[in-house]
C-alpha cells in the first residue's frame, strides 16, 4: 500500500517539465525515497531501479565510459527494460557507493536531458562532500523526511481536519471538538513518529508494539550504518554522541557529557557526521538582529534534535530505560506536562517547521539566547516570515508567562511573535511595554499546525 506524501507533487511538477535536470532525492535512511520513486514510476511506460548495492555490475558499467547514451543502453540491457526518452523513469539507487555514477548526472543533463532520471542513497551527503562543486546548476535536489503532522493525517483519511486547520486562525479558531481531536491525533502522533515503516505499522494494525518493532529495526540498521564510517571516526564515539543527542533534546549541547571522555574536537566531527546522515539537525544560536539569521551565529551556543520523537523514545527505551514516563505523559497527560516534558514538543516543532518548508533545500535552524552572565533568557525557534524576524516560543499553555518571548520582544522591537502549544488558536496582546506607541501580538498557534505558520513563507 503506497501512503501519498506532500513530495509527490514537487516529483509530478519534475516530470511534467521540459527542463527535467537529473533529480538527486536526499534524506536519512528509510524516510520513504524508495517509495515515492517507485510510485512516481509506475506512471511511466518503463521503470527501471538500478540498485548499486544489489547489483555489483553497475559500478563496472559506470567505470567504463562516460557516455550516457551507451551507459543508458547497457542498464536497459543488464534489466531487460528499453530506455525511451520521455517512456521510461530511471532510478539509480544506492549511488553513493559509486561517485563515477553520480559525476555522470553532469552528463545526462548535458548529453540525455531528455531522460527522465533520480538518484538517490543512503549516506549519499558523505560521497558528495568529497566531489567539488558537484553538479553546480545541472543537477536538481529535493530533500525528504519523515512523516510531517499533516501527512500522517491525510494517511488517516483525515485530509478534511488538514484543510479545516490550514483554514483556522485567532480570529476563526477551530471548534472545541475538533480541537480536542487533533490533540489526541497528535499525542498518538509523538509515539508512532513519522517513519514511514511506523506509519504503515499502525494504520495496519493500530498497536504501538507493532510500531515499536519497526523502530527497533530502523534503529538498528542507523546503528549498523555506522560501521561505514569506520574509515573515518570511531563508530562507538557515534552511538555515544546521538545517545548524548537524545539525552539533552532541548537543552544547548554539552560535548562533555558524551561517554567516553572524548575530546570536543573528536565530539564535533561525530556531529558533522550525524548531521549529514540526516539523523540529527543543527540549531544554531543567532543573535537575531536582522537578516540573513546565519549572519549572526554564535558557535559556541548549539542545540541538535533527533530525526524522530518515536525513534528518540526507542533509544531512551533501549539505552536508559527512561521512556516510560514520557510515554505515560503522551498518552494521558495534561496538555502543560506534554508541552515541558524533556523537550519532546520543542523538538518536535523544530522538524515541523523543516518538514513544511520547500524540498527544495536544506533549511537552518535557528534559536536565540541571551549570552549575558547570570541570564537564563531563551526563545525556541527564530524564523524568518514576510522578511521579518519572528521568534517562536514552546510553551505549555496559559501556566507559561513567556519572561524570555517577552524580553527577546522588547529588545529586539519585535511586534510579532507566535507561542505553539496545544491550545486552540488565539491572540494576545502584548503591551507590557508601556514606552511603545504599538501594541505586539503574540499569536497562539497549536503544535498540531505549524504548517499554518509556514504558509505564509514563499515555497
Amino acid at each position: 500500500m503506497y501512503i501519498s506524501r506532500e513530495i509527490d507533487k514537487q516529483l509530478n511538477e519534475w516530470k511534467e517539465s521540459k527542463q527535467h535536470k537529473p533529480l538527486l532525492l536526499r534524506g536519512a535512511r528509510q524516510v520513504g525515497k524508495s517509495s515515492v520513486v517507485r510510485h512516481l514510476g509506475e506512471s511511466f511506460d518503463y521503470y527501471i531501479e538500478a540498485n548499486f548495492e544489489k547489483k555489483s555490475e553497475l559500478k563496472d558499467l559506470f567505470k567504463q565510459t562516460t557516455d550516457v547514451k551507451l551507459l543508458a543502453s547497457n542498464i536497459g540491457l543488464l534489466y531487460n527494460t528499453p530506455i525511451i526518452a520521455g517512456k521510461t523513469l530511471l532510478f539509480l539507487d544506492e549511488i553513493q557507493v559509486s561517485s563515477e555514477a553520480i559525476k555522470s548526472l553532469w552528463f545526462f543533463k548535458e548529453d540525455f536531458p531528455e531522460l527522465h532520471i533520480i538518484a538517490a542513497g543512503s549516506l549519499l551527503e558523505f560521497t558528495l562532500k568529497d566531489l567539488a562543486s558537484f553538479g553546480v546548476g545541472r543537477i536538481r535536489s529535493l530533500f525528504m523526511y519523515p512523516f510531517s503532522f499533516d501527512e500522517f493525517l491525510i494517511a488517516q483519511g483525515k485530509k478534511d481536519w488538514v484543510e479545516a486547520k490550514q483554514m483556522a486562525d485567532a480570529e476563526k479558531p477551530l471548534f472545541e471538538a475538533l480541537h480536542n481531536e487533533l490533540v489526541q491525533q497528535f499525542r498518538t502522533f509523538l509515539i508512532v513518529g513519522g517513519m514511514p515503516a511506523s506509519v504503515v505499522a499502525w494504520l495496519d494494525s493500530h498497536n504501538y508494539n507493532e510500531c515499536q518493532a519497526e523502530l527497533d529495526d530502523i534503529q538498528l540498521s542507523y546503528y549498523d550504518d555506522f560501521a561505514k564510517y569506520s574509515n573515518k571516526v570511531d563508530t562507538t564515539l557515534l552511538r555515544n554522541t546521538l545517545q548524548s543527542v537524545v539525552a539533552q533534546t532541548g537543552k544547548k549541547f554539552m560535548y562533555s557529557k558524551v561517554e567516553g571522555g572524548y575530546r570536543t574536537d573528536d565530539v564535533k566531527n561525530a556531529l558533522r557526521m550525524l548531521c549529514d546522515a540526516g539523523i540529527i539537525k543543527r540549531v544554531s544560536h543567532t543573535a537575531a538582529n536582522g537578516l540573513p539569521l546565519g549572519a549572526e551565529v554564535n558557535d559556541k551556543f548549539r542545540k541538535y534534535i533527533y530525526l524522530d520523537s518515536a525513534l528518540l523514545l526507542r533509544i531512551l527505551d533501549l539505552n536508559f530505560g527512561a521512556s516510560q514516563n514520557i510515554v505515560d505523559t503522551i498518552v494521558a497527560g495534561t496538555a502543560e506536562d506534554l508541552v515541558n516534558k524533556g523537550g519532546l514538543a520543542e523538538m518536535i516543532l523544530g522538524w515541523e517547521l523543516v518538514k513544511y518548508s520547500s524540498s527544495r533545500s536544506q533549511h537552518d535552524l535557528f534559536y536565540w539566547e541571551n549570552t549575558s552572565e547570570n541570564t537564563t533568557s531563551e526563545v525556541d525557534y527564530i524564523i524568518v516570515r514576510n522578511m521579518k524576524v519572528v521568534p517562536i516560543e514552546c510553551k505549555s499553555g496559559k501556566s507559561g508567562k513567556m519572561k524570555s518571548l517577552r524580553l527577546f520582544m522588547k529588545n529586539k522591537h519585535i511586534k510579532e511573535a507566535i507561542r505553539c502549544s496545544l491550545e486552540n488558536f488565539a491572540l494576545l496582546q502584548n503591551n507590557e511595554d508601556k514606552s511603545e506607541n504599538e501594541v505586539s501580538n503574540i499569536c497562539i498557534n497549536p503544535l498540531y499546525a505549524v504548517s499554518n505558520i509556514i504558509n505564509d513563507i514563499p515555497k
